[in-house]
């Protein structure tokens, strides 16, 4: 199973590209946000890739971003949907406007994606919502282990705890929970210093 390309496009198009590497050329499937965020002909990329083999055919489907293919794979977890018309709707709304739409249960705006009537919308919107539900609650359980390490770090380096909890909060605010603890934490001590 192929999972990641990294090699020269040779052609692009909508829906398409193929990346030649070690003297073979890949066609990949891909949604139109990657295919916006492509460079030209001759260029490096690095591709995320999910294969899909089926009795009759083997595709291979491309994503610039590890966010694009989770997504992809929880729709393609539901029933109905498949790998092309995941790709379809990945090419109507990126992964960040189409978690934010099942946190808002925005029907309407899945309903305006070509192709997706309203009962696929409601079904995507009810299928997906746990998921993304489970996801926010891991990344807030790893937020708040990691603030409170970090807390305990700056403590243990003698600053006081009032203080460490507001640095943290501010550079979690900056850099985001999916940055590197050891940046954080570099961070952290930046902003020390300047109180």
């Amino acid at each position: 199973m192929i999972a990641y390309l990294k090699g020269t496009i040779r052609q692009k198009r909508p829906g398409e590209v193929v990346v030649e590497t070690g003297g073979l050329g890949y066609s990949l499937l891909i949604p139109l946000s990657t295919y916006f965020k492509l460079g030209e002909p001759g260029d490096q990329v690095e591709l995320q890739v999910y294969t899909h083999l089926t009795d009759s055919s083997l595709q291979l489907f491309g994503f610039l971003t590890p966010e694009e293919k989770a997504i992809f794979l929880k729709l393609i977890t539901i029933s109905g949907i498949g790998p092309k018309m995941a790709i379809n709707i990945l090419s109507g709304i990126g992964p960040g406007e189409l978690e934010t739409a099942i946190k808002e249960t925005n029907v309407t705006r899945l309903s305006m994606i070509p192709g997706i009537g309203k009962k696929t919308a409601l079904r995507i919107l009810m299928e997906l919502a746990d998921k993304i539900e489970k996801k926010e609650k891991v990344l807030s359980k790893k937020e708040s282990k990691e603030k409170e390490d970090l807390i305990s770090a700056l403590v243990n380096l003698g600053f006081r705890r009032k203080e460490s909890e507001q640095v943290v909060d501010q550079t979690f605010g900056s850099l985001g929970p999916r940055a590197e603890f050891d940046l954080l934490l570099r961070e952290c001590l930046k902003r020390m210093s300047r109180i």
